[in-house]
């Protein structure tokens, strides 16, 4: 982008910011990425060696062997617990996410979050349960992947027990490490939304009710939407809802910042603020 350009859209969108009263952010994994949580690369070829190793050309990413059909319990979980780890519950706090929420809770504005992340990373930082929906579920918390019963379990310590036995010449944990279901005694699983079988619990209804009294509340109201690096994986869930929510009220403004993912569906004439890509550079000159 050029630079005369790039300075006018910020000027244009922190006056947009300092001027609403209410901002609806929906964040997906390019903000992860912006923000350090990268599935590629020297992090990846780093923390995987090992299965990069024996699985060969099967992982490329974090993202692609995410989808690997392992033979054994023993080797899905040896590869599933750095999954999660690395994803998850080993990120510390990321100073693009603390820098969002040290802007949002200064502004005093009304906001609220919707996210398909579910790496937690806005938990990680300090925003509060009341003020995000995460309708993919987190990587930190396992279900029975039959949906038995709805109970999630928070494995942040016992996944760093299966790491450290770890037999990295084979890529397996022990048996006795691979975790069952407590009331089947089946296969357990990421709480990540996949399939029918996914458990929306406690946290996800909260968050489901706080979202939807929040879209109640600004109906008529002065409303800017950040949409940070969602792209065309699940667009039903942040892209094309926030779309529509434009187009159908007078004061609302979408601000979207994606690598180069910028396409619209409907257009939304001078509604929309399009900013193509370094999105952590560019949030880091609206958010100072």
């Amino acid at each position: 982008m050029n630079k005369n350009i790039k300075n006018e859209k910020i000027s244009k969108i922190k006056k947009l910011l300092s001027e609403t009263e209410y901002i609806l952010i929906g964040a997906g994994a390019g903000l992860s990425t912006a923000a350090g949580n990268t599935y590629s690369g020297e992090r990846f070829e780093k923390n995987f060696k090992p299965f990069i190793k024996k699985y060969k050309y099967y992982f490329p990413d974090l993202y692609t062997s995410g989808f690997y059909n392992f033979k054994t319990e023993e080797e899905k979980w040896a590869y599933w617990s750095k999954h999660i780890y690395m994803a998850n519950t080993g990120l510390p706090e990321l100073p693009l996410y603390k820098k969002l929420y040290n802007y949002l809770e200064n502004s005093k504005k009304d906001y609220f979050i919707i996210t398909t992340n579910v790496d937690d990373c806005f938990y990680k930082v300090g925003f509060r349960p009341n003020k995000i929906f995460t309708p993919q579920g987190s990587y930190k918390k396992l279900q029975c992947k039959y949906a038995c019963h709805p109970g999630l379990y928070d494995y942040t310590k016992k996944v760093e027990i299966m790491i450290k036995n770890i037999d990295e010449n084979n890529c397996t944990i022990p048996s006795w490490l691979v975790p069952k279901c407590p009331k089947c005694g089946g296969t357990m699983f990421c709480n990540i939304r996949g399939d029918k079988y996914f458990v929306e619990g406690d946290a996800f209804n909260y968050g489901k009710k706080k979202y939807s009294e929040f879209i109640e509340k600004i109906q008529g109201k002065k409303v800017v939407l950040l949409e940070l690096g969602v792209g065309f994986n699940t667009p039903t869930i942040i892209r094309v809802p926030f779309e529509k929510m434009t187009s159908q009220n007078e004061n609302f403004h979408l601000i979207r910042f994606n690598m180069d993912e910028l396409a619209c569906t409907i257009d939304l004439g001078d509604k929309i603020t399009l900013v193509p890509g370094d999105m952590a550079n560019s949030l880091e000159l609206i958010l100072s």
